[in-house]
């Protein structure tokens, strides 16, 4: 089947000729997904953002990851789920040697999270982190509801606009559940690394929502740190920070944990004590944060904090409240995103933490502290 045909199978709006339609104005994201460039239509001077669709690999048709990514988003209509516009190509010609390319032409959000917290003129007060949060778990629970599993939750997939909206984005590995009852086996080379939960980096490979909620955790922690709180080299490197910051794995608080496929392979630290809320409060002075962190943080994904009872807890009913982010990203009119920033860099692992609350400090990472 040709590209064309598998694309127009799919029933949604495109066009024949994307450099026609739109003038690309900067590159914004690179990754192993291919390019995403800042884009003006040229008929209604709307922003959009276009993500090329890697073909280098496909020696004939379109990309099965772009179908199911374009499928979902098809599927997810939500205020916190980037909207997906159309699919455009360009005329194949001997400039491309004679292959079409594609792009998936989304609506433009002038922030992503990683972006926005690796600049240090960039704060946050408790009501605004709370509105991020509520937001993210907001897009969550909808995606969660439709039976979709995000599985790359990270500070850069979250898109935020220049209106305050955040939007769930970059569906690329995104999946739909099976029901528990046809014995689904999902792949766990999924979610970026120091954003991976403890299940799949044991070899789990029928889990669920859980996974996207351990990934929310992560990112609510690095509202406060402003960087990634785990940084593992390795899975096993990632094990280890883990269980520092978390317990021990072990049957005793997770039960069953020793049948997964890695628990024997992998040298897992022993006598390691939970320290969630006593390695955070430097940080996260709120003490309901502190608690939803550490339900989110839970090792056992049974057991971990579902969406719809994150959202219902006291931290988004108590002062100060969820508070609109409009008025501080007024304060900021560059777009930022983790591409445009400084690469992050990394300090020394565990040295004690520090007695006082740490500035706002890009430069002063979570791993440094720890």
């Amino acid at each position: 089947m040709s590209s064309g045909s598998q694309v127009e199978e799919l029933v949604f709006p495109n066009c024949e000729n994307a450099s026609e339609k739109y003038e690309k104005l900067a590159k914004i994201g690179q990754g192993t997904f291919g390019e995403v460039f800042k884009a003006r239509n040229r008929e209604t001077k709307a922003l959009v953002a276009m993500k090329k669709v890697l073909m280098e690999n496909e020696k004939e048709g379109f990309p099965i990851t772009a179908i199911r990514e374009i499928k979902i988003l098809q599927l997810l209509r939500h205020e916190n789920v980037v909207q997906l516009i159309e699919i455009c190509r360009t005329r194949a010609g001997p400039y491309n040697r004679f292959k079409s390319t594609f792009f998936l032409i989304f609506e433009f959000c002038e922030h992503d999270l990683a972006g926005l917290l690796s600049n240090a003129n960039v704060k946050f007060t408790l009501g605004e982190i709370k509105k991020v949060m509520q937001q993210l778990l907001n897009g969550l629970y909808f995606i969660h509801s439709n039976k979709i599993l995000h599985r790359d939750m990270k500070a850069a997939n979250i898109l935020i606009t220049k209106n305050g909206v955040l939007k769930l984005a970059d569906f690329g590995l995104a999946r739909a559940l099976v029901s528990k009852g046809s014995n689904p086996k999902y792949t766990n080379r999924v979610v970026t690394l120091w954003y991976r939960p403890p299940e799949l980096l044991l070899g789990e490979r029928m889990y669920g929502p859980s996974i996207d909620v351990w990934g929310a955790g992560c990112i609510m922690a690095e509202m406060w740190t402003r960087s990634p709180i785990m940084q593992g080299n390795t899975e096993q490197h990632q094990l280890q920070l883990i269980s520092q910051l978390c317990g021990s794995i072990s049957p005793d608080v997770w039960p069953g944990v020793h049948k997964m496929e890695l628990y024997d392979k992998l040298e897992l630290p022993k006598g390691q004590k939970r320290k969630v809320k006593e390695r955070l409060k430097p940080y996260v002075r709120d003490q309901y944060a502190l608690d939803l962190l550490d339900k989110l943080l839970c090792l056992d994904p049974s057991k971990r904090m579902d969406c719809d009872s994150a959202l219902n807890h006291d931290l988004f009913w108590t002062d100060p409240m969820p508070t609109d982010l409009t008025p501080m990203l007024s304060r900021h009119t560059t777009s930022m995103f983790e591409y445009l920033a400084p690469p992050r860099r990394r300090g020394p692992i565990h040295p004690q933490a520090p007695a006082h609350k740490p500035a706002h400090n890009p430069d002063q990472h979570f791993e440094r502290v720890f």
